[in-house]
């Protein structure tokens, strides 16, 4: 079961945001976060983004996805408007720094980002969305406003005790080094995209 092992306001470019860390274990270094803004009204549905790490993009600024991009848009959303990001520390869609690097090998030669995955003996996608119900439940959060294109998202709120008031789409215009990521987003996995999303 996660914990909450300690909590402090923290002001960034966007605002201030309380920024709360859970893990089984207090010497955990790779907690999951709840980043929650200073005006959230939980007595009304939370704006929630379940959003998974991904150095590449939002430490390195990566033009291969719109990770670093959609964290930005929603942390600028969830400032203005209330609410709260839930972090999860599964890198690469589950399979860490190392095999996302050796992924981005594979895609130089021509593979896509799922065949990369694959050609590595590795799931399309090892991602699981289970702690941040489970952390929505922690801080008593009980009916959001999901911000997100991912339908597998949507699944594992409305399978959960969570009631989904709406979805609030939070898309990001691709690049041309992103564009292929952004297909097999929409096209594997069903991502709700535009075609006016992807060049």
């Amino acid at each position: 079961m996660l914990k909450i092992q300690a909590e402090a306001n923290v002001p960034t470019e966007f605002g201030s945001f309380r920024i709360i860390a859970l893990s089984e274990e207090t010497n955990d270094w790779m907690p999951h976060l709840a980043i929650i803004a200073e005006n959230t009204d939980m007595s009304k549905p939370v704006n929630v983004r379940f959003h998974s790490e991904c150095i590449t993009g939002e430490v390195f600024h990566s033009q291969k996805c719109e990770c670093g991009q959609q964290l930005n848009a929603a942390m600028r959303y969830i400032h203005e408007n209330g609410g709260m990001i839930i972090y999860l520390r599964q890198e690469g869609r589950n399979i860490g720094i190392i095999n996302k690097l050796k992924a981005y090998s594979l895609q130089e030669k021509g593979f896509d980002t799922v065949q990369a995955n694959l050609e590595l003996g590795l799931p399309a996608d090892d991602r699981s969305f289970e702690a941040a119900i489970e952390i929505l439940n922690i801080l008593n959060v009980k009916d959001i406003n999901l911000l997100t294109n991912n339908p597998e998202k949507i699944k594992i709120v409305e399978n959960s005790n969570i009631h989904l008031n709406k979805r609030i789409p939070l898309q990001i215009g691709s690049t041309k080094e992103s564009a292929g990521y952004l297909k097999v987003k929409k096209d594997y996995f069903g991502h709700l995209l535009g075609d006016t999303d992807i060049l």
